[in-house]
């Protein structure tokens, strides 16, 4: 199936956020019958999660439709963190979802009921596992190929609901052999408390890009050795990085010899952005180009200094 896909990255995501919105509705149409069908409470906080997986997708795809859009007067730096918004609102509906989920859960611990029909519901499951698992493949594929992050935050939410799937498979079979009607509402609340974490997860990471917070410190690191492996490059500081959609902003200022001319100083720094460009195709980067030795006001020292600063 993979082979078949399109290679343009804007047409990757939009594929992604097409079949996911798609998947979620049929599952939640699927799912309302086996939930009205057997009064399962596993089922209906899946069928919950599927109705909030149709407003997360819906999201994801117009945050996918915005963050492709050129930079324009209003957004210099272009429209990518619209798929971190995308992110930050799934964990607030995730999260919502296994609050609802987990009360209902709690209450029905006191009062179990018996499962109806669980034939008809470990079925609507099993399609629902299946089809989820064909979803998440198509997804990973995309995110390996674009980097996007509302992609892998839906991604990340479908793994989420394959294992919710299967544990639910699980609390049916026991309920249907072993006539343990308390496992429902049990596993109904596990799945509220995982789908919690989850929420965490994506909210957290979303939160990070919107801060801006810095690229991880390998990504630095590789950073640093691609400039300072120039040999006139005498150093390098006020590194500081951040991305924005799947573009990663690289900014920091170059220490090359005082007695270089203007033109010299930018053939080097010409050669270092294309070997940037090259470890990190889709980056912006900014270069200052800086004579070695001079002692100047630096964000390095500003960091250094409230790190060292007591609290």
């Amino acid at each position: 199936m993979i082979r078949f896909l399109p290679r343009e990255p804007g047409k990757l995501r939009r594929l992604a956020a097409i079949a996911s919105l798609s998947l979620a509705t049929f599952l939640a149409v699927l799912k309302l019958l086996a939930a009205v069908a057997t009064g399962s409470l596993a089922v209906l906080s899946s069928l919950i999660d599927s109705l909030a997986d149709i407003v997360a997708s819906s999201i994801t795809y117009v945050s996918v439709q915005i963050s492709q859009q050129p930079p324009d007067r209003g957004h210099r730096f272009g429209h990518g963190k619209a798929e971190s918004l995308s992110a930050l609102a799934q964990a607030a509906l995730v999260a919502g979802s296994a609050t609802f989920v987990l009360i209902d859960a709690v209450r029905r611990l006191g009062d179990p009921r018996p499962v109806q029909a669980t034939g008809l519901a470990i079925g609507v499951m099993a399609v629902a596992i299946v089809t989820t698992l064909a979803l998440v493949r198509l997804q990973r594929h995309v995110v390996r190929s674009t980097g996007s992050q509302a992609i892998d935050a839906d991604s990340v939410h479908y793994r989420a609901d394959l294992l919710t799937n299967l544990s639910i498979v699980a609390s049916l079979l026991l309920t249907r052999q072993l006539g343990w009607v308390w496992v429902d509402p049990a596993m109904g609340a596990a799945v509220a408390l995982y789908l919690g974490w989850h929420a965490y997860r994506i909210g957290s990471g979303a939160v990070k890009v919107l801060m801006d917070h810095e690229l991880p410190p390998g990504t630095r690191q590789r950073i640093e050795a691609i400039i300072l492996n120039h040999p006139e490059v005498q150093g390098l500081h006020d590194l500081r990085t951040r991305e924005s959609g799947t573009t990663q902003f690289i900014e920091l200022h170059v220490e090359l010899d005082g007695r270089m001319d203007l033109s010299a100083a930018h053939g080097v720094t010409d050669a270092i952005e294309a070997e940037l460009f090259a470890a990190f195709p889709d980056a912006e980067v900014i270069l200052h180009q800086e004579p070695a030795g001079v002692e100047d006001a630096r964000l390095d020292h500003r960091i250094a200094g409230a790190a060292e600063s007591p609290r």
